[in-house]
């Protein structure tokens, strides 16, 4: 099964939530940037994948279309194996962690996509999973900053169905209100992206303790810093991570420090599907839960749902909670009453609407044949 063409767009496509976008992650977030690979093959079969992501989806479309993409031409699409081997060792001394890497990730997403269609299996059952209607949704909500808008966005979400939440926010008063909004019956999650030193979340971790956060993700820098987490760990909140994890042996370091309850790989960063179940099975030899990172809303979107469902079926499904103005996978990408919809089509379950693709497509289509 060559490869015969490759493809990469970029796509922005606006979005609400709820309040003015503040500084997050570096930018104001106004709109949700996606890279998209597409796989095509001799056989007519075709396979979809996203790299990471937002802000710098263009360093990670340069860094496929002049390295990835030309070293996979004449491939086979069905050399999963082969393929994220011979690449990750070529293409190492570009980093072990950044463009390169979320590049292989949306390689390794297209390329199951193809196992799957070939097979006719979406890829939950391809890899063995139970059938599941649909997954717990909770809603990720961006940073808000401000006691106020964090309640009424807790609410909104509430009043929509979920009952798991996880906010952005580094502040008590925002986390306090939070908690406050939802009452004690809805699980409260923070995701603090990495703000403190251990001193400073250790601190911060004693004064949550009353709130019956169902984890803290990420609170040290730098993300390296394993026993430091350990350390934060060490005040009995859970403590998750993984997010920006450098690959299978970052999180073996993690394990081996005793500084993860729960593991959040991101399939667009870590290196695709292949990369996740190797960290899945770790996981679970370590006793730490897996739960998949899911921070975006292309073909990244669905592996994560195939994921969770094959890997993590008890574990809650991540939304971000905004409304995006289109989607290219329609109601795919929609939670309803706090629950989403698990594909049930070959490979990742659905092709993106092309239509959709052009409207909100930044710059040309680059194309490479073989």
């Amino acid at each position: 099964m060559k490869i015969t063409a490759v493809e990469t767009s970029l796509t922005r496509i606006p979005f609400d939530m709820g309040a003015k976008p503040v500084t997050f992650g570096g930018v104001g977030w106004q709109y949700m940037h996606t890279l998209w690979i597409r796989i095509i093959t001799e056989d007519g079969i075709e396979g979809w994948g996203e790299g990471f992501g937002h802000a710098c989806v263009a360093a990670t479309k340069t860094a496929f279309d002049t390295q990835i993409a030309p070293a996979i031409l004449g491939q086979d699409a069905r050399d999963i194996a082969g393929i994220r081997a011979r690449l990750s060792k070529t293409l190492h001394l570009f980093g072990r962690n950044g463009p390169h890497v979320f590049g292989l990730s949306g390689l390794d997403i297209a390329l199951w996509d193809i196992a799957g269609k070939a097979a006719n299996m979406p890829l939950w059952r391809l890899w063995g999973g139970t059938p599941k209607e649909s997954l717990t949704t909770y809603a990720s909500l961006l940073r808000y900053g401000a006691p106020g808008l964090v309640a009424e966005a807790c609410k909104r979400a509430t009043a929509r169905g979920y009952r798991d939440i996880k906010l952005h926010e580094i502040e008590l008063p925002m986390i306090q209100a939070a908690r406050d909004a939802i009452g004690p019956d809805v699980k409260l999650m923070v995701d603090c992206n990495c703000p403190w030193t251990v001193r400073q979340a250790t601190d911060m971790a004693i004064a949550l303790r009353d709130l019956d956060l169902t984890w803290l993700e990420e609170p040290v820098w730098p993300p390296e810093d394993h026993a430091g987490l350990a350390q934060v760990r060490a005040e009995g909140i859970p403590i998750s991570a993984g997010e920006n994890a450098g690959g299978l042996h970052d999180f073996k370091a993690q394990f081996d420090h005793g500084a993860l309850d729960i593991a959040q790989p991101s399939v667009t960063k870590i290196g695709g599907p292949s990369a996740m179940m190797e960290i899945a099975a770790l996981a679970k030899a370590y006793g730490v839960r897996f739960v998949p990172h899911n921070a975006y809303f292309g073909a990244g979107y669905l592996a994560s749902l195939h994921l969770n469902t094959a890997f993590a079926p008890d574990a809650p499904f991540e939304r971000l909670f905004i409304d995006l103005e289109a989607s290219p996978y329609h109601d795919l990408v929609v939670a309803e009453n706090g629950q989403s919809k698990v594909p049930m089509g070959p490979g990742l379950g659905r092709d993106p609407d092309q239509e959709v693709l052009a409207r909100y497509r930044q710059g040309e289509v680059t194309v490479h044949h073989a």
